[in-house]
């Protein structure tokens, strides 16, 4: 199991996209709802052209941080804003969703969690199934 990796920007911001996901203080750039859903859109769009996996969903699992509640329906929207399908597995742990995405050759899993950071704290991380190209070359969809 792969994630995905690369840097994107957002706002004007530099760095938002280390190894395989955004995080941050929840609520705060770089991790608002509106950026949680424009960065599901652009993962899910890439998934969508550079995998022949149209028909499988993407799973988002999440830990039990209070934040991770909003950012679940953000990332949501943005993946179904996109025509993909979503799967909702709830609090689960963070190795669950990458063996999901994996043993259902989903199109891709996302993970709502800051693991061993501050509470206040929460962030994407992004898996494929089997790892595409870099993402850092993808460009954000227009806020329509």
């Amino acid at each position: 199991q792969n994630s995905i990796s690369g840097i994107w920007r957002l706002n004007g911001m530099t760095r938002l996209f280390g190894t395989d996901g955004v995080r941050g203080v929840a609520n705060t750039l770089p991790l608002t709802g509106e950026n949680a859903f424009r960065i599901a859109q652009l993962a899910t769009r890439h998934l969508l052209v550079n995998h022949k996996k149209h028909n499988r969903p993407i799973y988002i699992g999440k830990d039990t941080r209070k934040s991770g509640d909003f950012l679940e329906h953000a990332v949501a929207a943005g993946i179904a804003s996109m025509g993909a399908e979503v799967r909702l597995l709830g609090v689960v742990p963070t190795p669950a969703v990458a063996y999901i995405t994996r043993e259902r050759q989903a199109l891709g899993g996302i993970v709502i969690s800051a693991s061993h950071n501050p509470y206040q704290d929460n962030g994407c991380l992004l898996y494929t199934s089997p790892s595409p190209r870099d993402l850092s070359t993808s460009r954000m969809p227009s806020s329509a």
